[in-house]
């Protein structure tokens, strides 16, 4: 017997995750390790589980997710959308209770490139008249 595996992509910053979405009993692996293995703080944890807790799956679903880019926050935030995301897929009826919580939302903030002829992003040399 196969079992449907729903699949969803989630961005954040420069973190990509994919994500894979399945019933079961709550194990959530990333990139091989238990997410609080993997995460270390209770805070990136939580939001990992937002939305499951959002539709009241968090030991109804068993997640796999591979995860790369960027730092341990912007992997949690990436993870979180692709969860979303996938549980979307899954029951296209969840998409509003998802919605109205802002987690089908994608966080458009990037870094800023750095400009030639400045220190950083946007700072100046400082100016000397002499």
């Amino acid at each position: 017997m196969t079992e449907t595996r729903y699949y969803a992509t989630g961005r954040r910053k420069r973190s990509i995750a994919r994500v894979w979405l399945w019933p079961g009993s709550g194990n959530i692996t990333v990139n091989g390790k238990s997410m609080l293995e993997y995460f270390g703080r209770e805070i990136l944890k939580m939001d990992v589980e937002q939305p499951l807790q959002v539709v009241n799956g968090i030991n109804s679903y068993d997640v796999h997710a591979t995860v790369k880019g960027g730092g341990l926050s912007g992997q949690a935030g990436a993870m979180r959308l692709g969860i979303a995301r996938a549980l979307k897929e899954m029951d296209p009826a969840l998409k509003p209770l998802l919605k109205e919580k802002g987690l089908l939302t994608r966080d458009p903030r990037e870094k800023e490139r750095e400009k030639y002829g400045l220190a950083k992003r946007r700072k100046r040399f400082q100016y000397s008249k002499r």
